[in-house]
């Protein structure tokens, strides 16, 4: 009979691990005895193309104004936004798939914000953070573009003046949910939905 002191003796004296059915017949594997007898994984193709895209974001390097200290301050070791896999921040748009509008958006940065946003690969989220991004903040003025959402479609807007390090995480979650509800054949091949 095997036990956990001896299975992993084996592991280290020789070097390999032993077959799990030889280990099965003698009760070694305990709980998971008979429960993957074929190896198989069964699931959707959606759930596990979300999972991935959910679970790898790349963020663009993007901020304006003051929004972009608490951006900074998420990828930071006190937050660690690559626990969640959106840590990566990438310096050009072909690289990134999630564009993180941090402050002020004046007419003159709005062609920039466009151009860049029409640069990002499919597919791409938007996340307007603080504000001046929301809805022009304090600046109701004509330089200011009253909300990012008038050039390009946002997908989670993050209130506050700056908002807090934890509310842009929080964001990032509510980005990661709505990612999980996504279709990729809803996406590609509408008319095919539903069908039998």
């Amino acid at each position: 009979m095997w036990h956990n002191g001896d299975l992993l003796a084996c592991f280290v004296a020789f070097g390999r691990v032993p077959r799990l059915d030889n280990l099965a017949s003698e009760g070694a594997v305990g709980l998971l005895d008979r429960q993957f007898n074929e190896n198989y994984l069964t699931t959707r193709a959606d759930k596990l193309i979300n999972w991935a895209r959910k679970s790898s974001l790349w963020p663009m390097t993007f901020g304006i104004a003051c929004c972009a200290i608490e951006m900074m301050a998420v990828g930071a070791p006190r937050f660690d936004l690559d626990r969640f896999g959106a840590g990566v921040f990438r310096a050009t748009p072909r690289q990134s798939d999630v564009m993180i509008v941090a402050g002020t958006v004046n007419f003159k940065i709005a062609e920039v914000v466009k151009r860049l946003y029409d640069q990002m690969p499919e597919p791409k989220w938007v996340i307007s953070m603080g504000a001046c991004s929301n809805a022009g903040g304090p600046f109701n003025n004509y330089a200011v573009l009253q909300g990012v959402d008038k050039i390009i479609p946002v997908d989670i807007y993050i209130p506050g003046c700056p908002p807090t390090p934890e509310a842009l995480m929080e964001g990032i979650f509510a980005l990661q949910k709505l990612i999980e509800k996504d279709s990729v054949a809803r996406q590609k091949y509408p008319e095919l939905v539903g069908q039998a």
